[in-house]
């Protein structure tokens, strides 16, 4: 079974003469994404595929600019998704491609199908949980029973959350953590990874243990991070779930997000590679 390791993934900026390349090298998944670039295209490109083939990649991902979209396809990518807002209230789209024939077959994409028109015809809705308990906000001091739930959640995850230092690193850099616990155990928690700079914000590590699910936790917590990124003044909220989960889908639709596409084989998450799902929502709105 795959366990993501230190060092597997990092972020790094490539320049050139008439360009620069932020790279998130993510050898765990197998892939390389590209969260920003700027300058001459062609020699991006020329940067992208040269990172690629250091990497190995079975994928690469581009957060694309709208009026960049036909170079990229032009140079082989292909729409996967697209999230409101993303680039100080333009949008974002992801661009893929696949380097081997097995990364862009999708096992799981009829089923997924199905759990996404049924997700798509409920409502939303703003019902009190079952179960109601104070939302609390995580310093490095929870960082060991964070991991710990996540460990029991998840068997694989696409970053090692399940490593106390890497969570602990995570609230160093600004990510906010919420849980809630129960008789001093975290029984469910999700964070906000935040980009300052763009003012937009990725929710996500949900996590609920079993005996807990289905009475609205993890909606409570949602919420919560939406109050408080509202507060911090951030307009784009996202998330990327598994295509596989009812549950998760659901909650998002429910909470106001809308679906933005779904992105193919993109990462080791619980026990497999999985297509995830972006669902967006626009947070100046509320």
């Amino acid at each position: 079974m795959k366990k993501a390791g230190r060092g597997m993934q990092y972020t790094k900026e490539i320049k050139g003469d008439r360009a620069s390349v932020k790279i998130y090298c993510d050898s765990f998944n197998e892939r390389i994404r590209i969260d920003g670039y700027s300058g001459n295209l062609d020699e991006v490109n020329e940067m992208i595929n040269k990172a690629a083939q250091e990497a190995a990649a079975e994928k690469v991902i581009i957060k694309s600019q709208r009026e960049h979209l036909h170079y990229f396809i032009e140079n082989g990518y292909e729409l996967e998704a697209y999230i409101n807002g993303y680039f100080h209230g333009s949008d974002a789209y992801f661009l893929a491609k696949f380097l081997t024939v097995k990364r862009k077959m999708s096992t799981g994409w009829e089923k997924s199908n199905r759990i996404l028109t049924e997700v798509q015809n409920l409502k939303h809705e703003d019902k009190y949980p079952l179960y109601s308990y104070s939302l609390q906000r995580a310093d490095i001091d929870h960082a060991e029973r964070l991991a710990g739930l996540y460990k029991r959640v998840f068997p694989v995850y696409p970053v090692p959350l399940q490593d106390a230092k890497y969570v602990r690193k995570s609230i160093e850099s600004d990510t906010i953590f919420l849980f809630v616990e129960k008789s001093g155990e975290i029984i469910s928690a999700a964070s906000a990874e935040i980009d300052k700079c763009l003012r937009s914000a990725e929710l996500t590590d949900c996590a609920t243990l079993p005996a807990f699910r289905g009475g609205g936790l993890m909606k409570q917590l949602l919420n919560g991070l939406e109050e408080e990124l509202v507060k911090q003044e951030f307009y784009c909220a996202y998330t990327i779930a598994r295509s596989l989960s009812f549950g998760m889908n659901a909650a998002f639709r429910q909470l106001g997000y809308r679906y933005g596409g779904r992105l193919v084989n993109n990462c080791y998450i619980y026990d497999k590679m999985e297509d995830m799902n972006i669902w967006w929502k626009d947070l100046s709105a509320l």
